[in-house]
């Protein structure tokens, strides 16, 4: 894991941002955070975003560049969060931390109206994951979530993880399997807070799913998308046509990926206002 990791952080965590970018260091609660402002973004309003990587990989740094683009998009300044990885500190650590930066926000002042979530890959199951224990906790929800190719099923039941294993280059079930082992431990893999497609998807705040046509975790999206609209949530699912797994990251050559993060602003924009 520390291998895969390492490879993870030379790929993407020395990009250089936009000059017009400020990201400044923040202890969200004693959660290693920060703070990623772009021209025009809102400081009354607040994205808190949650990096992918499998809840085992992944850093404020390798996904810098990603989120500048949807602190962009959206007009909003973003808190992302270094949240504990395993097998170093298994589940509910990620969830625990997710959960506490909510709560720094509420005590920075903001309402939870002015409060948006979003994640990608494990970020995005991660965001789900934190909208069930915030609403188990009884605490107020944010006023919506965006969940980009969302890993929702850590038991890796879902059909497409074999159905298209042959179409999506970036993840395999292999590394899949590898990741939720070092995540979960010995816990049960179709526990709510790890796996948010199993659990009670009533209450919700409005969604918006991404997901790409060609990723194995697209019946994740869509029966997650399905489940909690039965549970009578608002939900916006997008299954882009030959994408790949977290398609965004490569807005800077790509053009689907820039519209993805248009949309995704726009939606943030929306349900803020």
């Amino acid at each position: 894991m520390l291998e895969m990791r390492e490879a993870l952080e030379g790929m993407t965590g020395s990009l250089p941002l936009p000059k017009d970018v400020s990201v400044t260091p923040v202890d969200a609660g004693g959660v290693p955070a920060e703070w990623t402002e772009t021209p025009d973004c809102s400081t009354q309003r607040t994205l808190l975003y949650f990096h992918g990587g499998g809840y085992a990989m992944g850093s404020l740094a390798t996904h810098r560049i990603l989120v500048a683009n949807l602190s962009r998009a959206a007009k909003l300044r973003v808190l992302s969060i270094e949240y504990r990885l395993g097998p170093e500190d298994p589940f509910p650590a990620a969830v625990d931390d997710a959960v506490t930066a909510y709560q720094f926000l509420l005590a920075q002042g903001l309402k939870p109206g002015q409060i948006a979530v979003a994640g990608d890959s494990a970020g995005g199951g991660l965001s789900a994951a934190c909208l069930l224990a915030l609403r188990q906790a009884g605490h107020p929800l944010p006023a919506a979530g965006a969940l980009l190719s969302p890993w929702l099923d850590l038991s890796l039941t879902r059909d497409s993880i074999t159905r298209l294993a042959r179409t999506d280059p970036l993840v395999e079930a292999k590394l899949l399997q590898q990741c939720a082992e070092a995540y979960l431990g010995s816990q049960d893999p179709k526990t709510p807070l790890a796996s948010p497609l199993f659990g009670d998807l009533s209450g919700l705040p409005p969604l918006l799913i991404q997901v790409g046509s060609a990723e194995i975790l697209l019946d994740d999206a869509t029966e997650f998308a399905e489940r909690a609209r039965r549970a009578g949530c608002e939900i916006t699912l997008e299954v882009w046509e030959d994408m790949i797994h977290v398609w965004h990251s490569f807005a800077v050559i790509l053009p689907e990926g820039r519209d993805a993060i248009a949309k995704i602003g726009s939606f943030f924009q929306r349900q803020l206002d």
